[in-house]
């Protein structure tokens, strides 16, 4: 999963359009402009011989990292769709005077859902009710409810607009931070005051330079005795080892659907952690992707095609 770019524009498309590499069947994608030269290109077989034509190409999402290292040998390339919305490993291999479009909105309600579905089964104890049921055992007991928690989202855009949504019913409140503070959304300057008021504490943020480590041991630190980490933004954003030892030592719980290694090697310490609800990196990948992937990608090279503007364009540091 993942988290949404925050600095995303518009940007226009060219009068031509040229030719165009898609992970699927044109036939899936309603209302294709007509006259456009698609190949389908998944990531599985050998790419089409067409890959010094290429001016729109849209990756396989999740795909293997050849389906991105393949962009720096498309020399007509003009843009790059991608299915998701962090965009940090196609970034490296996009050139100067290519434009690079996120998937923005296809997967705020996925992610949305399941931030919500891993802070109830954290606080809740859905893990250990899992475990007593396999080992035949009734485990009674009181445990945390979400009504009357401070849930801190960190990195708050349109994911955490959408997560925001999904927990008013629940009666909590909720405290949002950004790097672009506005009305009601506080500056990352905050973090320090507004972390030891926390409950729950959800991770939105980008991958980028300045949040890469940037839950460290001083920053976990400031939480109250168990507190709750969710993250949904990418792995490297947390410390590791430092969320490690603060979970062996009891003090915190965490709920991850990204980690730092990813996939998780087995054996990893992680897997054994105490407080930790672990889920493989399926924040966006229900069932609703798919439609919405297929409408954003008809709609932009609908733009395209016409020489309109494109959306969700990735401008400066996203």
């Amino acid at each position: 999963m993942g988290a949404a770019a925050s600095g995303t524009d518009e940007t226009s498309g060219p009068a031509t359009a040229g030719r165009v590499w898609l992970p699927e069947p044109p036939e899936v994608y309603d209302d294709l402009p007509a006259g456009l030269a698609i190949d389908v290109y998944d990531g599985r077989s050998d790419p089409p011989a067409t890959i010094g034509e290429v001016a729109f190409y849209v990756p396989p999402y999740m795909g293997a990292p050849h389906t991105v290292e393949i962009i720096a040998d498309m020399p007509r390339l003009e843009v790059v769709q991608t299915l998701t919305a962090g965009v940090e490993n196609v970034r490296p291999f996009v050139g100067p005077g290519v434009t690079l479009c996120n998937a923005r909105g296809v997967h705020d309600a996925s992610t949305a859902e399941l931030g919500v579905g891993l802070i109830i089964a954290s606080l809740r104890g859905f893990p250990d009710f899992v475990r007593a049921q396999d080992e035949h055992r009734w485990a009674a007991g009181r445990r945390d409810s979400l009504a009357d928690k401070r849930v801190l989202v960190v990195g708050y855009g349109a994911i955490g607009r959408a997560l925001e949504r999904r927990l008013e019913p629940f009666e909590c409140s909720v405290v949002k931070v950004s790097r672009t503070p506005g009305e009601g959304v506080a500056g990352m300057d905050r973090l320090p005051e507004l972390l030891p008021t926390a409950d729950v504490v959800v991770l939105l943020l980008p991958l980028t330079e300045q949040t890469h480590g940037l839950v460290d041991a001083k920053f976990l630190s400031r939480l109250k005795d168990g507190a709750l980490v969710v993250n949904l933004a990418r792995g490297p954003v947390v410390d590791t080892d430092a969320l490690l030892a603060e979970l062996t030592a009891g003090r915190l719980r965490a709920a991850l659907d990204v980690t730092d290694p990813e996939p998780l090697p087995a054996g990893h310490p992680l897997w054994d952690a105490p407080g930790l609800l672990l889920s493989p990196h399926v924040g966006g990948n229900t069932s609703a992707f798919v439609p919405r992937g297929r409408r954003l990608v008809s709609a932009q090279l609908r733009r395209y095609a016409a020489g309109e503007p494109l959306v969700n364009a990735v401008a400066g540091a996203y």
